[in-house]
């Protein structure tokens, strides 16, 4: 059975979750065959709290866009069976699922951590394994796979889920499968793929070294080896 992948992003009032910051956004996205579908949860939050002026300016979101918002423990029910065993496919993942197993927490002991329901896919590491010392951020990805066509004027949940859809596919590999006509034989598989490699269609051109050629090389390894006094590696492959 193929796995159920989730992309999944929040906003929040603040960075820090051990200074009492909350959620009030939550966008997830769900892939069918590594395309994006139409299937999705999305809720903005009351955080009970007031959002730091900092992270306004990031995703836009007010204080008075939130008042008749509904608080967390409202939708928790409806978010984890919208993910209940699915892999969450995060950027940057502890951060969010830190704030997440918090609200969990907040609105009822008896909720399970993500962790004990899904699986967690960092796309941040993935990037920074694929991109070793290059900017991994979600906007940096975005424009190195040339993925457009999005209003960044804010960050948004939901926004920011679906361009991290994009975002995952072309950082795995584009299509997950390859697949063959049921009627292709084996041998024809094997011989289309010998093709491709091989390029028998492509005459390749021999050039060859002319006698002046020659000679300077032979100049050129007598002059190496008489200030060196060792025997090059061309006389060792003759």
């Amino acid at each position: 059975m193929a796995k159920k992948y989730i992309i999944l992003d929040t906003e929040t009032t603040g960075l820090e979750v051990q200074q009492g910051h909350r959620i009030i956004e939550i966008g997830a996205v769900l892939l069918n065959d590594r395309k994006k579908s139409e299937e999705h949860f999305h809720s903005y939050l009351n955080p009970s709290r007031l959002i730091d002026e900092e992270a306004s300016k990031v995703h836009g979101i007010m204080n008075e866009d939130l008042i008749d918002k509904p608080f967390f423990e409202e939708i928790a029910e409806e978010f984890l069976e919208f993910i209940d065993g699915s892999t969450l496919v995060i950027h940057n993942a502890a951060f969010d699922v830190g704030f997440l197993n918090n609200e969990l927490k907040l609105a009822s002991s008896k909720y399970p951590s993500l962790e004990e329901i899904c699986e967690i896919e960092d796309s941040l590491a993935i990037a920074k394994d694929k991109f070793p010392g290059q900017r991994n951020s979600l906007d940096a990805l975005a424009t190195r796979f040339d993925i457009s066509g999005y209003d960044r004027t804010f960050h948004g949940a939901l926004l920011d889920a679906n361009i991290l859809a994009d975002v995952y596919m072309s950082l795995t590999g584009g299509q997950s499968k390859f697949e063959f006509d049921s009627e292709s034989t084996e041998s024809d598989i094997t011989s289309s793929s010998s093709k491709e490699i091989l390029r028998k269609d492509i005459e390749l051109i021999s050039i060859k070294a002319s006698q002046n050629d020659l000679d300077e090389h032979e100049s050129r390894l007598v002059d190496i080896e008489q200030r060196n006094s060792v025997q090059t590696i061309w006389r060792k492959l003759d």
